[in-house]
């Protein structure tokens, strides 16, 4: 059986992560206390030790906010433990496959959807923080897959206290009667994590590099919720435009899948997913 280390893995997608390929990999998923991934010596010990076949570095600070009032301490976490991650797992010569974020495309003058090779220049400190720490990646482990995550979601809560998302905030709305109110000003993907961790596997057979990875969209928000209720045989009146978020700076942080696509993954839709997912939510709660 072939061995998986996963940092993050009590996080939303790390521990999504586990849950499926804890019957097909040996995993390790060590906690904070078991492998600091700021300390060098101690992450370079333990891929040592493990000697990986593949690691999935998913450990961040991913709250845009935090990044912003603790840059010392994100920055520690975001650029240093990656770059700690990446290095090691050259060494034991793991696939290292790193996440990065649709994030590092917020600033760019240029409409989406945006390629891997596009200069950005990143507005907040969180998009600033995971463009230096692929570059920080690449140049220690050249073979590191860093992987662009879009704005992701899942249908199901898999434990308590777990944050909300797009689509199950979205669920529980619908069953009120309150109008539902999505930004005309803010362009992105949105993907389901179950997509995410089911094509990870495939990165293992993918060259080195920064890939966009996630649904495409071309829609903003609210179009993408409008076009949603459309294809469900909705009634679309509740839907209301939101046109003060991202007024004074519209974003679109939307990507190209190109690069990917030729390497043999395919991610559906944005639209396409939230209509399957929903269809497959009714149907559950209809029986």
């Amino acid at each position: 059986m072939k061995r998986l280390l996963v940092t993050g893995a009590s996080g939303f997608l790390g521990s999504r992560i586990i849950e499926y390929y804890q019957d097909r990999y040996e995993i390790c998923a060590p906690s904070h206390t078991d492998m600091d991934i700021t300390d060098k010596e101690k992450v370079a010990a333990v891929l040592c030790e493990f000697k990986p076949h593949m690691v999935v570095h998913s450990a961040a600070i991913s709250d845009v906010g935090m990044c912003e009032r603790e840059p010392e301490r994100s920055w520690k976490i975001n650029v240093d433990g990656s770059r700690n991650i990446a290095e090691a797992s050259a060494k034991v010569r793991a696939k290292c496959l790193v996440c990065s974020s649709d994030q590092v495309y917020f600033g760019s003058q240029a409409r989406g959807p945006h390629k891997e090779e596009e200069d950005v220049v990143p507005l907040n400190v969180y998009g600033r923080e995971k463009l230096l720490a692929e570059e920080e990646c690449l140049r220690r482990n050249p073979e590191c897959v860093i992987l662009r995550l879009s704005w992701m979601y899942d249908t199901r809560t898999l434990k308590e206290g777990e944050h909300g998302d797009f689509f199950r905030t979205l669920a529980q709305r619908l069953r009120t009667s309150e109008d539902l109110s999505y930004p005309v000003n803010d362009v992105r993907g949105i993907t389901d994590v179950n997509e995410v961790v089911r094509k990870l596997e495939r990165c293992m057979e993918i060259k080195g590099g920064v890939y966009n990875f996630g649904s495409s969209n071309d829609r903003n928000t609210y179009e993408t919720v409008l076009v949603m209720f459309e294809e469900l045989g909705w009634d679309t009146a509740r839907l209301k435009k939101d046109e003060d978020s991202f007024g004074a700076s519209p974003r679109d942080i939307s990507m190209d899948q190109d690069k990917l696509k030729k390497s043999g993954i395919i991610f559906p839709s944005t639209v396409e997913s939230l209509v399957r997912n929903m269809r497959d939510i009714l149907l559950l709660n209809n029986n």
